[in-house]
């Protein structure tokens, strides 16, 4: 049998299985699998997606602004995780959610984290489509996480901001 190329490992990840030339079925060896797995995490690495995103993530870390913010930010969400137990019953409820919601706006308004949430955005697409292409190419049955946000109801437990009035 001959070898195959790194271009042939890469489609055979994502083909129908290989046979070989009496048109037999070859079992696919782990250690091969593994090869390609990790090929497979070097062509995410050094892809586009990966590289803006990184870029961002450094520039967002070495602004103090940002950072000042974020410290803001963190500190006014365990305010309101903490009244939150109580939700809207608790006194500071409102005026908690209310500060978070705007150091949120303001954190969203530097053109630095916007950029960044969308290259995170992007890499996280690129990821579930990955996680969906292996899925899919083992059995139709196989299920992988969604990418969006998670439903939450008033049963979910917290804030849902759903409008019934029931949780906040």
């Amino acid at each position: 049998m001959q070898a195959m190329s790194t271009d042939e490992h890469a489609q055979l990840a994502w083909s129908e299985p290989f046979y070989d030339a009496d048109h037999r079925v070859e079992a696919y060896d782990m250690g091969r699998m593994m090869l390609d797995a990790y090929e497979l995490g070097d062509m995410i690495n050094q892809s586009a997606e990966m590289a803006e995103y990184l870029y961002l993530k450094t520039l967002v870390e070495q602004d103090e602004q940002i950072q000042r913010e974020m410290k803001r930010f963190a500190k006014a969400k365990e305010a309101f995780e903490e009244t939150e137990r109580f939700g809207r019953f608790h006194p500071d409820f409102h005026a908690a959610k209310d500060k978070v919601k705007s150091i949120q706006r303001e954190l969203d308004a530097i053109p630095s984290v916007s950029r960044f949430k969308a290259a995170e955005k992007a890499l996280d697409e690129l990821l579930h489509e990955v996680a969906t292409q292996l899925a899919g190419s083992i059995s139709e049955t196989i299920k992988v996480p969604g990418n969006e946000k998670a439903g939450g109801g008033c049963g979910s437990g917290g804030s849902c901001g759903c409008g019934s009035g029931g949780c906040g």
